[in-house]
């Protein structure tokens, strides 16, 4: 266990660096910091830092950076991330309250997260496997094709078309539509599968080829991949960083158009809080020199999806953590009245 006064000084040297994006020596945390020691102290604090992997020297100069070790000790050892304050909380819910639909929530809220942090947002579609279903909608757009409108309780829309063999009348439409509405609205989309099992023998004969036409494409929309939806923005950010990528920026900008990493990134979330991704810990080749906070929202105490940013390993803690957690937030309370 490091004793505090290391502790101070290591974190000294990261608000410094996160600051400066400079080396920092002993004489400038003295300066700069109320630490009660003499520069020589510091110095001897330093070392011992240094050789417990902690802090690195990236040249001969006498400064010093922390090392991705030294970052993960400074974020475990944040005790509390202050809230954030009232003009940014105003700030927040202005910019989002005025969503008219789920997928302009999507965009506003990556926007947003993009701007307060000056990272690289990421944000989750809600995952429509723990969503309910509000409605169901069948509309004929021809004789023989269908347009089936699946409606979740997030607000989640899914639309798709159906081909039908033989014409389909009106009413046949309608009896399909109002036994569909009556088995399912209200029941979550894991469900479906099983209550669906026995929906078309049980409907009439002549109006079972389009029930299990549409069993058959709601079941498609509500179990295929459609939870891997990711909204990027803020990309342009990472420009202003180039040197906090030693092997060059392209392989970030790779790793993050891979929508099956990111998928993977956005699940490894606690059930709580923050989580901080750190270097090395993101476990993906081109993020090595990135660090990734996310947290989780929901509605009505069910989690639903994850937002985050990504950024520099330098990037400041306290505030990504903050920003993030604040978003989350409101995007769950805007969700709730979806």
């Amino acid at each position: 266990m490091l004793e505090d006064r290391r502790l101070e000084v290591l974190r000294a040297i990261v608000e410094d660096y996160v600051t400066t994006h400079e080396p920092v020596g002993s004489k400038a945390l003295a300066e700069r910091h109320n630490l009660g020691v003499s520069p020589a102290t510091i110095r001897n604090d330093m070392a011992a830092l240094e050789e417990e992997g902690f802090i690195a020297q990236p040249h001969t100069s006498a400064g010093r950076i922390p090392t991705d070790l030294g970052y993960r000790l400074f974020v475990d050892r944040i005790s509390d991330v202050k809230p954030i304050s009232l003009g940014e909380r105003r700030a927040i819910e202005q910019f989002l309250s005025g969503s008219v639909d789920l997928d302009d929530v999507m965009v506003r809220t990556v926007r947003l997260l993009a701007q307060v942090t000056r990272q690289v947002a990421l944000v989750q579609y809600p995952s429509l496997t723990r969503s309910a279903v509000r409605h169901v909608e069948l509309i004929a757009t021809s004789t023989t094709r269908l347009l089936l409108i699946l409606i979740a309780d997030t607000g989640r829309v899914e639309q798709r078309q159906i081909e039908m063999l033989a014409p389909v009348t009106e009413q046949n439409l309608s009896d399909v539509r109002g036994r569909l509405l009556s088995d399912v609205t209200g029941q979550q989309f894991s469900m479906l599968p099983e209550i669906l099992e026995h929906f078309t023998e049980k409907c009439d004969p002549e109006v079972r080829a389009i029930a299990a036409a549409v069993v058959a494409t709601l079941l498609d929309a509500a179990t295929e991949h459609v939870d891997e939806r990711i909204v990027i923005g803020g990309t342009a950010h990472l420009a202003r960083y180039g040197e906090a990528f030693p092997l060059a920026i392209q392989p970030v900008l790779e790793a993050l158009e891979e929508q099956v990493v990111l998928m993977r990134l956005m699940g490894e979330v606690a059930t709580s809080g923050v989580t901080v991704r750190i270097g090395q810990e993101t476990a993906v080749e081109g993020l090595e020199s990135t660090s990734i906070v996310t947290t989780r929202y929901g509605r009505h105490g069910q989690e639903l999806a994850s937002l985050g940013v990504v950024g520099p390993t330098h990037m400041d803690y306290p505030a990504a953590m903050r920003s993030v957690q604040a978003v989350a937030q409101y995007v769950t309370r805007i969700i709730e009245e979806q």
